[in-house]
């Protein structure tokens, strides 16, 4: 029984699972307390990008920490969110000309839909409704629960949620359901945005769909001028293979919800960006009329320090071809075991790679298989953290050829023993 006294997020502490202790980390490993390390094989949560503790994104963190530790950001300003805001003018799509700052892809996520519904309520339109894909997840705070798929994730919070107007997602040969499902919802007239995961769902499983579904989305809220809300907290940063998975398809949204390697992983920040439209429709005299958000720690300059660092890297170092050459090996790996192992829907998207396990079992979060899986994976020096019977890959892009092989070598394992 642990003495400790933390609450651990998604752990449930009855079963008395081991919690190892991470000591430090660098590049793709973590060194923990018992003198071994593993490979952090899912970017503590999809936010590491460049490899733990990069020294020049650490370098600015502690420059900063000299500086200016935190302020109010409430008609006050500094240095380090001014970089990060128009060094993010530079680098993302040209009509999104306002930053807003938050603290984590949740807030980013409500940030946006409390943008949206400004936006109608001032314009005096009777638009309230958000549109969502089923298998959806944008967060744990209660309007991105809202717009995320109902299950175990917030069965106990339900009376809490509000309604929403759901499509279904675009399964391979069924993506026509989809398009309908959307255009109904658009012409009931009542619609304020449709909010996605671009490209891929997280959560949900990693499930993939193509560019091409993804632009027919767009175009659909276009012609009916319901807000399109990309939530790339979790693709953007390169993780599909381009700085926003938005890209692929060719489509700007209204709203961009970004986080996680927004400081390559480093420290907590949120950034939510807006079309100028959106932006001028809470513009007054009037002071009812702002934009009623913040938090304690908006904007917090060590954060923007560090998301600053981050886009410099982008800026100056081959990130990109990193990414790519990530994406081919990732590939490569998934079909080099799909030639020896049998899985079921093998599938890749830029530098992340999934399969599913056959099961016995029922599929879903709470499949028994995935604290098993965890477990084996973490006896042979490997941090991952199974969706039910899906297995995910999603490396820092500093992963080293030798520490990849060693990640499917243990997925190759787990293909036999389970």
């Amino acid at each position: 029984m642990s003495t400790s006294s933390v609450w651990h997020p998604f752990t449930q502490h009855g079963l008395n699972e081991p919690i190892p202790r991470v000591e430090r980390a660098e590049g793709a490993r973590l060194h923990l307390a018992d003198g071994t390390s593993v490979i952090d094989a899912i970017s503590s949560w999809w936010v590491t990008t460049h490899g733990h503790c990069n020294p020049r994104i650490m370098a600015a963190i502690a420059e900063q920490a000299g500086k200016l530790d935190q302020m109010i950001f409430a008609g006050w300003t500094h240095g380090p969110a001014e970089e990060v805001a128009a060094a993010l003018r530079e680098i993302m799509p040209e009509s999104l000309t306002r930053v807003f700052f938050s603290d984590s892809g949740s807030t980013s996520v409500e940030v946006a839909l409390k943008m949206a519904l400004g936006y109608w309520h001032w314009q005096g339109a009777a638009r309230s409704r958000i549109l969502v894909m089923e298998h959806s997840y944008h967060g744990d705070t209660i309007g991105a629960m809202s717009v995320g798929e109902r299950g175990v994730f917030n069965q106990p919070y339900d009376p809490l949620l509000f309604d929403v107007g759901r499509i279904p997602f675009p399964a391979p040969g069924a993506e026509q359901a989809t398009y309908d499902a959307l255009e109904a919802l658009c012409r009931a007239g009542d619609a304020a945005a449709l909010i996605v995961e671009p490209l891929i769902l997280g959560a949900g499983g990693m499930l993939v769909y193509p560019p091409a579904v993804l632009a027919e989305m767009r175009r659909i809220c276009a012609a009916h001028e319901v807000l399109f809300i990309a939530d790339e907290v979790m693709t953007g940063w390169g993780r599909t293979g381009t700085l926003l998975a938005c890209e692929q398809a060719g489509v700007v949204p209204d709203i961009l919800c970004l986080s996680k390697g927004l400081t390559g992983g480093a420290v907590p920040l949120a950034v939510t960006m807006a079309s100028e439209a959106i932006y001028a429709a809470h513009l007054s005299t009037d002071r009812a009329r702002m934009f009623f958000h913040s938090s304690s720690y908006t904007a917090n300059p060590l954060a923007c320090a560090a998301a600053a660092a981050n886009l410099a890297i982008w800026r100056e170092e081959p990130v990109r071809e990193r990414i790519t050459a990530l994406a081919a090996r990732q590939a490569e790996w998934l079909d080099k075991l799909g030639q020896v192992y049998h899985f079921d829907n093998p599938r890749s998207l830029g530098t992340i790679a999934a399969l599913d396990l056959k099961s016995g079992e029922a599929t879903g979060y709470l499949n028994d298989l995935a604290p098993r899986l965890m477990a084996f994976f973490r006896e042979r020096g490997v941090l991952l953290r199974p969706l039910g019977n899906t297995v995910y890959v999603m490396p820092p892009f500093a992963i080293t050829e030798d520490e990849l092989a060693q990640v499917w070598d243990a997925i190759g394992e787990a293909v036999l023993s389970f």
